[in-house]
């Protein structure tokens, strides 16, 4: 992994994850956990209301967890209730946390490359449904990033698990002067629980 990145994953541990987040958190260990004991592979959609913020930031950070976990054939996706774009300060935070990214198209929808690592494949960032063909279709854990996709999604197709796993939205600081510290405490929030998921799981 990136130097800048590990000193980051090296600060999570500052992030006092509480009792309550546990017990929310211990779905998705029970998930991973049951598809390594099957020897299975492990499919994740993060979703909330636009695929813009909450649901990359968790995408990226599981998958960078897994990896440093050493969890094998797990993939990470994002979707939305509708398809908007990457939040440029998304990009920007996680940039500034360790990660190298990219774009690969400059569109209304940019498609990102989001590397942890010179030689691993990258996430590929850019806003779409949660049911896009670029996601899996079964078999997967539907994770709930936000309320209001919880709430508006009453039924996953094809998802094996739902689990609520809710974040307050970045979006709040938008145009304050607090904005940059927001997205950056989000982030490392999201971080430290990803890795916690990820430290629980016994192989």
């Amino acid at each position: 992994m990136y130097s800048v990145l590990i000193k980051t994953i090296e600060q999570l541990q500052l992030q006092n994850i509480s009792e309550e987040r546990k017990v929310i958190l211990q779905p998705l260990i029970d998930f991973v956990q049951q598809k390594i004991n099957d020897k299975q592979d492990i499919n994740i959609n993060f979703i909330c209301t636009h695929n813009s913020r909450r649901s990359h930031l968790s995408q990226v950070w599981a998958q960078a967890a897994a990896a440093r976990f050493n969890i094998p054939n797990l993939n990470c996706y994002s979707g939305g209730t509708e398809e908007t774009a990457l939040f440029p300060k998304v990009a920007e935070t996680l940039t500034n946390q360790g990660f190298n990214i990219f774009k690969i198209t400059d569109t209304h929808n940019p498609v990102y490359a989001i590397k942890y690592s010179d030689n691993t494949l990258p996430v590929i960032g850019f806003s779409k449904k949660y049911d896009s063909p670029f996601n899996p279709v079964s078999a997967f854990a539907a994770i709930m990033t936000c309320s209001q996709a919880d709430g508006g999604c009453p039924f996953i197709a094809g998802a094996e698990r739902r689990i609520p796993i809710t974040f307050e939205d970045p979006k709040i600081s938008d145009h304050t002067p607090e904005q940059s510290k927001v997205y950056a405490e989000r982030s490392l929030q999201i971080a430290a629980e990803m890795f916690y998921v990820f430290s629980k799981i016994s192989r």
